[in-house]
């Protein structure tokens, strides 16, 4: 049977479809049929271009594990874990079975190929650790070849990939239609909730503001606002989720206290949003008891960066009424600092990636000090994410950074319990 010591060392050594077709066209000489489960790795391409060869190598190797977990159960000694034959991101498994065996091709591999989908997509995100976080979708296909003498055996494997292949495509499309269907159904229920983040004083803890966090439904994959996100540029609804998002923000704020703030993430395209221009917008906003002095625009640095004069359009319209900007996401390269001195937002973010352990990291305090520097100068202020401990409160004291949010002022709550 499958040992699964002897395939853990064949994880660091991945072998070619081309180095067994030899074993492989015997087997399907002798038992007539052979099956082929394919996993499409194209997804992890991203990963060798954006990180190198070794951090892809990491990341096949646990998809190799983690197709093994999945099979364990029915992996022969004869059975195969290969490289594929289109790129160095597919992986196929070869089932060496009697042809006699009907129910394993009839039953069997479409159970297998099922629950190896199911498996990668609650342990994909091992994959992908630390280059990404989102589990990526990988297609899967299976299929089940018959010996034909009058074929070479590398012919006949290569055309068991091809029908595999295809059957991996057409579930890949089947996948995205139905990710499309229940996203549409999401925003056409508007299907979401807005949690609000308290954004503090860190010396008095007096409370500016609150930021206000999507949610999709509790207990489903959509409840994390980055897989929401990452549906909707897949299903080319961006713009949309993005309206139901400030639309259902304001909604929840009805109550904000007088003299707090409203930290609303949009896109700079916003202001092409018929319902949030003008007389439109001062309506909402008199109907909720807001005023535009009351909200604070947080669009991210990335966003801003890949098109500035698009975020310029919308930071002076915006300004022009009365509301302020923030700039969120900030980070430690070159680009956010960039971003900070084209756009000269009111608040510029720190991103927790600065401040999570910055009273242990000195090169981190002195970038954080000079961002703060620089704030000063172009008439904004700094707002540091994710503090979570009274050491990294202190540090950012002494560093003489007025605000900030995360778990140590409290976690994000429907506004009237956050106030």
């Amino acid at each position: 049977m499958f040992d699964p010591e002897t395939q853990a060392e064949e994880a660091s050594e991945p072998i070619h479809y081309a180095e067994c077709v030899t074993q492989v066209g015997a087997a399907l000489a002798r038992d007539g049929a052979l099956g082929v489960i394919l996993i499409d790795g194209t997804p992890l391409e991203r990963i060798e271009r954006t990180y190198g060869v070794q951090a892809h190598r990491k990341a096949t190797d646990m998809l190799r594990t983690l197709v093994r977990e999945a099979c364990r159960q029915d992996l022969s000694e004869q059975d195969l874990v290969v490289g594929g034959s289109a790129s160095p991101d597919e992986l196929a498994i070869f089932f060496q079975r009697p042809r006699s065996d009907d129910r394993f091709y009839r039953e069997r591999l479409p159970e297998l190929s099922e629950r190896l989908l199911e498996h990668l997509a609650a342990n994909g995100q091992k994959i992908v650790y630390p280059y990404d976080r989102d589990a990526p979708y990988l297609p899967i296909g299976h299929a089940t070849v018959f010996h034909n003498p009058g074929l070479g055996a590398e012919r006949q494997i290569l055309e068991a990939f091809e029908q595999a292949r295809r059957d991996a495509a057409l579930n890949g499309a089947i996948a995205r239609r139905e990710r499309h269907k229940v996203f549409q159904d999401l925003v056409l229920a508007e299907d979401v909730a807005i949690l609000y983040e308290p954004i503090v004083n860190i010396t008095t803890r007096e409370v500016l503001g609150h930021e206000a966090l999507v949610r999709g439904p509790w207990k489903s994959e959509l409840h994390a606002p980055n897989r929401l996100f990452q549906l909707a540029e897949e299903t080319g609804l961006v713009f949309e989720l993005d309206c139901l998002c400030r639309r259902t923000a304001l909604r929840g704020a009805r109550g904000l206290e007088a003299g707090r703030k409203l930290f609303l993430n949009c896109l700079p395209t916003a202001i092409h949003d018929p319902a949030f221009r003008g007389e439109v917008l001062q309506q909402t906003l008199q109907d909720l008891h807001l005023r535009p002095e009351d909200l604070v625009f947080e669009i991210s640095e990335r966003e801003s960066i890949d098109n500035f004069s698009i975020f310029r359009e919308a930071r002076d319209y915006y300004k022009e009424l009365g509301f302020q900007i923030a700039l969120d996401d900030t980070g430690v390269a070159y680009g956010s600092l960039e971003a900070v001195m084209e756009l000269s937002p009111d608040f510029i973010k720190v991103d927790l990636s600065l401040v999570r352990g910055i009273d242990t990291d000195p090169p981190r305090q002195e970038l954080l000090r000079a961002r703060h520097a620089v704030a000063g100068k172009l008439g904004g202020q700094i707002i540091a994410e994710g503090i979570e401990t009274s050491e990294e409160l202190e540090t950012l004291q002494r560093l003489g950074i007025p605000y900030g949010q995360g778990y140590l002022f409290g976690r994000a709550a429907p506004l009237r319990r956050a106030q």
